[in-house]
């Protein structure tokens, strides 16, 4: 079978679960369960939770735009999804204004505080960093949340806070994977006693099917409504946050290394969420846009496709040779852009792609692959060795949720927001129902001379976030994005390259077994990729690692006609919930 082709049966087993969906009319309740495609007209939502799915849905039938239901969706995942995401964290939002017809993003990465320096993670052990104060990076959500309202929505972050509210009173289902999540947190959990007590009851995680409620939470989303987001940037809330984290709430006679942070109440005051010029790729006629650095999906994912766009032909080798090349330039040229200089214009240039491009061969190259020079001077293929040596990946935390969605308008959303970790670093501030952040552990710990992810004062950290919006003659066709670390890259690159190159729908490009190469060894990959391509690429001299799962898409694509699909992940992390306004 060519590696070129998904094997029928994903398709027949997504047709299968779009077929076990109750029928739906227009403007019908939404589904009581989850389903991973909806096809329909007035607008669409996708994310990896039913009621987040429910809260954006009912934004868009009340007459919100896309920026409204985004807003209102990721708030709700604060509360259902609240070991990847909250009020505490960050993203990168990526909106297409459809009256403008242009592309806008916003970056609310975190921040390092002004005190951390370049060897203020060094000699400290990953595993002690995750859970700790020193991680916590100043929260850049609520910023972004009202700079996205102020600027593209239509409702106040006041509106747009309230469903989420109303959801952590009145509570959600425990289902398997926040029960697992749980499970596998308690350790670091019943160390902490603000965090036991409000996600250990009893001392273990809620029962599956139990209904789990988080008052702390709705106090607080109402509380930020009323105040403002000058209360968390400032206010009283941030030096309830900053007071957690230089003295993290340890259960006597833990013996757990909880280490202070380095956070201050100024941190909070001059926090500013970014707005920036969209990273922009030209693909097979149409444009890629994603975020630009310290974000350094836009452009990781934007080199892989110009590579990948020169050579004769692409199969799921090329893919994975562009990836090693382009995270190779990535490891070490990205990083946040007011601290380093990233050349950003020549790592996306035709030039440096058609110069890397002639690095791929039939076989897979030796490991590492070194990092190119972008430095405008380029020829078709160099005759010297590469540039320098490449440079293993920081570690970086798996979990994280994206969210899509378009209105009736065309405006459409692409949202990857994250607290890092599965579970943050594990404390929640005492009384207010929110996991803090721990975002920096994304920098390089060092010793590392040059790196460009080092940590420093009021840096934000490198991130892998990636989220996507795909147009076609200056009208949206796609938007995708998804959690994963570093596999965001390339499970977005990866859904890109079966859609537009494979020709596959958008459901089977999604729900395609993965596989994750990142200058690495060995790439990662699921069972099912081993199982169809392994053999063949393996002669090629590609080696692979097993992993159960990566990536958690969400994704959506115009049919024309005014038509739209919402596409989420059939079983991966426990499945998503796509809707739309107007069922076909």
């Amino acid at each position: 079978m060519s590696i070129r082709v998904l094997a029928a049966s994903a398709s027949t087993a997504l047709l299968a679960l779009s077929l076990l969906a109750p029928p739906a009319h227009s403007r019908d309740p939404a589904p009581p369960v989850k389903v991973p495609v909806a096809t329909g007209h007035g607008g669409a939502v996708s994310t990896v939770d039913l009621d987040a799915s429910k809260v954006a849905l009912s934004v868009l039938r009340e007459g919100g735009n896309a920026v409204d239901a985004a807003v209102a969706a990721a708030a709700a995942l604060g509360v259902t999804e609240p070991y990847s995401a909250g009020l505490a964290g960050g993203g990168f939002l990526v909106y297409y204004d459809a009256k403008r017809r242009k592309v806008f993003t916003i970056d609310g990465r975190e921040t390092a505080p002004r005190a951390m320096t370049a060897s203020s993670l060094e000699g400290i052990p990953f595993n002690e960093a995750v859970t700790s104060g020193l991680s916590a990076g100043v929260p850049g959500s609520v910023a972004q949340w009202d700079l996205a309202l102020r600027r593209h929505g239509t409702i106040s972050l006041r509106r747009a806070l309230e469903p989420a509210a109303r959801l952590a009173d009145e509570g959600f289902t425990v289902d398997t994977t926040f029960h697992a999540q749980t499970s596998a947190n308690a350790a670091r959990f019943k160390d902490i006693s603000s965090t036991a007590a409000l996600y250990l009851p009893g001392g273990a995680p809620p029962p599956v099917g139990s209904t789990f409620r988080n008052p702390d939470l709705a106090r607080t989303y109402r509380e930020l409504a009323r105040r403002g987001p000058s209360w968390l940037y400032g206010g009283s809330l941030g030096s309830e946050i900053v007071r957690t984290v230089k003295s993290p709430p340890v259960v006597p006679g833990s013996t757990r290394v909880v280490r202070p942070g380095l956070m201050e109440l100024s941190d909070l005051s001059s926090y500013r969420a970014l707005r920036r010029p969209a990273v922009k790729t030209s693909y097979q006629g149409l444009d890629v846009y994603g975020m630009a650095p310290p974000s350094s999906g836009g452009s990781t994912v934007g080199e892989a496709l110009n590579i990948l766009q020169v050579l004769p032909s692409v199969g799921l080798h090329q893919y994975l040779e562009a990836s090693r090349l382009a995270f190779a330039d990535r490891n070490r040229y990205i990083g946040d852009p007011a601290s380093v200089e990233v050349p950003l214009a020549e790592l996306l240039s035709d030039g440096f792609a058609k110069e890397r491009a002639c690095l791929i061969g039939d076989r897979a190259m030796p490991h590492p692959a070194a990092p190119g020079s972008p430095d405008g001077s380029y020829t078709p293929c160099p005759t010297g060795p590469p540039a320098g040596k490449g440079t293993s990946e920081a570690p970086e935390g798996p979990e994280t949720t994206h969210l899509v969605v378009a209105d009736r308008h065309g405006n459409v959303v692409a949202y990857t927001n994250t607290i890092e970790s599965t579970g943050g670093n594990a404390i929640v501030v005492p009384g207010r129902g929110f996991l803090l952040n721990n975002e920096l552990t994304d920098f390089t710990f060092g010793p590392a001379p040059g790196d460009p992810n080092l940590p420093g004062p009021g840096k934000r950290p490198r991130s892998s976030m990636s989220p996507t919006i795909v147009l076609k003659d200056g009208k949206p066709l796609l938007a995708v994005g998804s959690p994963g670390g570093a596999t965001i890259i390339t499970t977005v690159l990866q859904i890109l390259v079966n859609r537009l190159d494979f020709g596959m729908a958008l459901p089977e490009a999604l729900a395609a077994p993965r596989a994750s190469q990142r200058n690495t060894p060995a790439t990662q990959a699921e069972q099912g990729f081993i199982d169809r391509y392994g053999a063949e690429l393996t002669a090629k001299g590609h080696t692979f690692t097993l992993t159960p799962e990566i990536g958690a898409a969400t994704a959506l694509e115009f049919l024309g006609g005014g038509k739209v699909q919402a596409v989420a992940e059939p079983t991966r992390r426990g499945g998503g919930s796509a809707l739309v306004v107007i069922s076909k």
